[in-house]
């Protein structure tokens, strides 16, 4: 045998034990290729179908609808007893006040309706129309911080009082937004600038014009029921969180500069020197950003609440919407017109801020009643969280300690208003029959000694309007 033929006789043994080496390896899977000694698996599961599409189960409403058919009460009853009411001495010489169906709109009974009369916070009404119906209920406001000049960092108010210390909470409304969120997000920024040390500017010149009106009362600030106006504070300027009419920062903007400071301290960022007033430069970098609550949040909230502060900040918003200066005047201006835009009847009104709170505003009965009839209009979508969101007697809001043991508990919406010598009170309630009232109330010059007496009497009117059956 030759040389050649024995090298290709080794070869092909070497390339058959290669070949059976390769496949003992595919059997044991050591290499890819089609065999294997491993069991055999279990057939799968078939491929899930999905059930064909069917009609949904009739929805079952929570509540049922009021019925149309509901008769109205006798013109002749709910006279006599408005008449009953007007002529009550604890309201006092002068009162507006009208009731009114609100399916047909038309009214069943009044007295001096179209005199303007010093409406207290019942005013806030106005302000919520204009808002939902102008700048909208989804809309938020921006906190930021922006690239200064010469190695300062400038703190932006875009309208938000309720800003958190620390960090935001998505569920609340006062607090929606963070001071530390917003310093963390700044601080990262800043490191990768190759930053670690700033100053701080705050730049609240969105708001123009006076943070206190001159129609306030001082008295008003010193017991807690308002604030200087500003377009960023933490917790509406509240000094202490533990009580409902706390005393209020001298300045929100400047003590809410102070604690980002804090929380940018916290976050690996030093600050140099007090935070200073800034303007911040056109177009300037954004360092970071936190929302507030939308709109139709924070007015929800100025209803249940009666808040003056965050009424008169969305009364800012509501006028810089319109084109005009972020400020009371502004604001009123805005929040009328849009009122009138929308049909109410504002002669003789007249307003000196957007919360009621002022000495010098005055609402006839029937621009109240315009907005109720708006709120509670099918046309009108936008605007039924408004009728929604008042307080509900004996159960939320400034009603929650009226009409307790009563039986109008949970059938009167309403907005309450109180200064001195001012009683109010306006919004919906369902009498007896099922039918849907709506109402007006406003005495203002009311007797001395407070509250009490005039409230009792308005709610006593009240209950009897739920109470009657009186087709």
């Amino acid at each position: 045998m030759g040389r050649a033929t024995r090298m290709i006789g080794v070869g092909a043994i070497v390339l058959l034990l290669g070949g059976a080496g390769y496949l003992t390896a595919d059997a044991y899977d050591v290499v890819p290729g089609p065999l294997t000694l491993a069991p055999i698996p279990a057939p799968p599961a078939p491929f899930p179908t999905a059930p064909g599409a069917v009609p949904a189960p009739a929805l079952t409403p929570v509540l049922p609808a009021l019925p149309a058919d509901a008769p109205v009460p006798a013109v002749d009853h709910v006279r006599a007893l408005l008449d009953d009411l007007v002529a009550d001495p604890r309201l006092g010489p002068s009162v507006g006040a009208v009731v009114a169906d609100r399916l047909t709109g038309d009214v069943l009974a009044e007295h001096d309706p179209a005199t303007p009369h010093t409406p207290a916070s019942t005013a806030k009404l106005v302000t919520a129309v204009a808002a939902l119906s102008a700048v909208g209920p989804d809309r938020t406001f921006a906190t930021r911080v922006v690239h200064g000049r010469n190695g300062q960092i400038v703190l932006v108010g875009g309208g938000d009082m309720m800003l958190a210390a620390g960090a935001g909470d998505p569920t609340k409304v006062n607090g929606r937004a963070g001071l530390a969120d917003l310093a963390r997000e700044t601080a990262r920024e800043l490191a990768l600038a190759g930053t670690t040390t700033v100053t701080l500017g705050v730049d609240d010149t969105l708001f123009v014009g006076p943070a206190l009106s001159p129609s306030w009362d001082p008295s008003h600030l010193a017991n807690g029921f308002t604030a200087p106006v500003t377009s960023l504070a933490v917790d509406i300027g509240a000094l202490r969180p533990d009580v409902e009419y706390p005393r209020r920062q001298a300045d929100p903007s400047m003590a809410a500069a102070g604690e980002f400071a804090t929380a940018l301290t916290a976050a690996g960022v030093t600050v140099t020197g007090p935070p200073t007033r800034a303007t911040a430069p056109a177009g300037a970098l954004q360092l970071g950003v936190v929302r507030s609550a939308p709109m139709g949040e924070l007015v929800d909230y100025f209803l249940d609440t009666s808040d003056n502060v965050i009424t008169e900040v969305v009364g800012r918003l509501v006028a810089i919407d319109a084109g005009l200066p972020g400020s009371f005047d502004g604001a009123t201006q805005a929040i009328l017109a849009r009122a009138q835009r929308l049909g109410v009847d504002t002669t003789g009104a007249r307003l000196v801020d957007a919360s009621g709170l002022g000495d010098g505003s005055a609402l006839p009965a029937r621009t109240l009643l315009g907005l109720l009839r708006l709120i509670t209009d099918p046309r009108h979508p936008e605007l039924r969280p408004i009728a929604v969101g008042l307080p509900i007697a004996g159960l939320r809001g400034t009603l929650s300690d009226r009409f307790v043991a009563s039986p109008a508990r949970g059938l009167v919406r309403a907005k309450t208003g109180s200064l001195v010598g001012v009683t109010s009170l306006a919004g919906t309630v369902v009498d007896a029959d099922g039918r849907q009232l709506l109402f007006v109330l406003v005495a203002d010059r009311t007797p001395g000694g407070g509250q009490g007496a005039p409230r009792v009497a308005i709610d006593r009117f009240v209950e009897k309007l739920v109470g009657c059956g009186c087709s």
